[in-house]
């Protein structure tokens, strides 16, 4: 049994992490959520991990959660002769749709054969994550001509932003559909959509998602990925439509500015929480890890506020993909969520002020938060069909644990993304004093609570029916 800890870690799988025992020891530390990244490897390759991790959390007797993440429209460069340039500054350089040879250091192809019909004179192009910075000066048929402000290294394939945003190639490729169809085989729990514009982007996703999971019996997750300028006027509309958001702050920095993203970070952060919806925060988080055994302070800083903000979760990318030291990384990023969760303020009082619940299972939800918060109750228990419940309570800090028991595994590896709650597999079809009882042996048996303990277990009658959570029962451990 691992040390609680409210705030969850997404881990990133590749080369430096499919080893079976190594990711036995990366769940065993503390990995919560498995994270597939379609932007590499064949369908193949995405199926055998899913197998892998299916089997290595068996193994560790905890449920983890797959996500998908599909790699969304390929807004990049082309490639170049000698597998990359030198760009200088103020050097003239063309981005030529119609290219089909090779680039050189004058000109390159591109992927995105939209690109001049959507750029014009003064606009400022990003490639490579922001570190190379170009002008436009002039468009002339397929061709993008532009100074160079910021030189560097420019190798093949490298991404490309506008400031301010505006590319308007769709969220979702023919590639990503297929991804989506690999994906539900094996019923991924979540999926990522990478540069989702507006709710429209989400709800396509969703329909996709939903039939090719239909054969199966299964509705996975939606995260959209919060990277593009267009989103960020539209952030409620995607929420409503999701299950839930990425602070994806590397393609978002380029858009729309390295200094402007903390802010954006606390906010989204805030809505995702005030509807309902559950948050990870991403991107080099732990990016010194690739290379070295220790973070630097800056690192554990930033992982720390975001737990302090109330993200649902913490994503390592690289870090456990790539780097040198997967198990490492997530050991010391437990260990900073641990300590952050240990000093967070929160005032349950003040989330209920003005707040008014329309549903009877939403207003049992807050009222065994607020009974166990001031009994100093040692657990809160929510015996749930959906997972509704519990994600209710987890919008909320509060330092009291969350076991969510639920009789479907599809519920209880979804809810293993949600703060603060730890989801537990247990038969809840029984009458409702049969499961009551059992639910204190299992608490018992897990050692999660002893004898004089109070802890506060809601459930619905008849027992088993979705939506129906309307009784909160307190109770001291025998």
């Amino acid at each position: 049994m691992i040390p609680r800890r409210a705030t969850k870690i997404v881990a990133t799988l590749g080369p430096a992490s499919s080893d079976p025992a190594l990711l036995e020891q990366m769940l065993r530390a503390g990995v919560n959520v498995v994270r597939l990244n379609f932007s590499h490897g064949k369908a193949q390759d995405h199926i055998d991990l899913a197998r892998l991790v299916r089997e290595v959390s068996l193994r560790v007797g905890r449920e983890v959660a797959i996500m998908a993440d599909l790699q969304g429209p390929k807004i990049r460069v082309g490639k170049f002769a000698l597998g990359k340039v030198m760009l200088e500054v103020g050097q003239k350089f063309v981005l030529d749709a119609a290219r089909t040879e090779l680039g050189d250091i004058a000109a390159v192809g591109l992927d995105y054969k939209s690109l001049p019909r959507e750029v014009k004179a003064g606009d400022v192009l990003l490639l490579n994550d922001g570190l190379i910075v170009i002008t436009v000066e002039a468009v002339t048929g397929d061709k993008v001509h532009t100074t160079v402000n910021l030189g560097g290294e420019l190798s093949n394939n490298k991404g490309i932003n506008k400031r301010g945003g505006g590319l308007s190639a769709a969220a979702l490729t023919a590639k990503d559909m297929d991804d989506i169809r690999t994906a539900m085989s094996f019923q991924a729990d979540y999926v990522a959509v990478s540069f989702p514009k507006n709710a429209t982007d989400m709800e396509m996703a969703r329909q996709l998602c939903n039939v090719a999971a239909g054969e199966h019996g299964h509705k996975p997750g939606l995260i959209a990925k919060i990277e593009r300028a267009e989103a960020i006027p539209k952030l409620q509309e995607i929420l409503m439509a999701s299950d839930g958001i990425m602070v994806a702050r590397g393609d978002l920095a380029v858009e729309v500015g390295n200094a402007a993203v903390p802010a954006l970070q606390k906010r989204m952060i805030k809505m995702a929480r005030e509807f309902d919806k559950v948050v990870i925060t991403a991107t080099q988080m732990m990016e010194s890890m690739i290379s070295n055994p220790v973070p630097t302070r800056a690192e554990v800083s930033d992982v720390a506020n975001a737990v302090l903000d109330g993200t649902d979760a913490v994503m390592l990318s690289a870090e456990t993909a790539a780097g040198k030291f997967p198990l490492e990384t997530v050991i010391e990023m437990a260990k900073i969520c641990h300590a952050a969760e240990d000093n967070e303020e929160f005032k349950l009082e003040a989330d209920f002020t003005g707040k008014i619940f329309n549903r009877i299972d939403q207003s049992i939800a807050m009222g065994a938060l607020f009974t166990a918060h001031h009994l100093g109750a040692k657990a809160i228990v929510a015996l749930t069909d959906s997972g509704s419940t519990a994600l209710w309570m987890s919008r909320h800090l509060i330092h009291v644990p969350i076991y969510a028991l639920t009789s479907k595994v599809a519920t209880q590896r979804r809810m293993t993304l949600y703060r603060n709650v730890r989801p537990l597999f247990m038969d809840t079809s029984a009458d409702r004093d049969t499961a009551l009882a059992e639910v204190e042996n299992n608490l018992k048996t897990r050692g999660l609570v002893q004898a004089g303990d109070v802890y506060a277990i809601t459930c619905g009658e008849p027992m088993g029916a979705p939506g129906g959570t309307n009784m909160l029962k307190i109770c001291r451990v025998s």
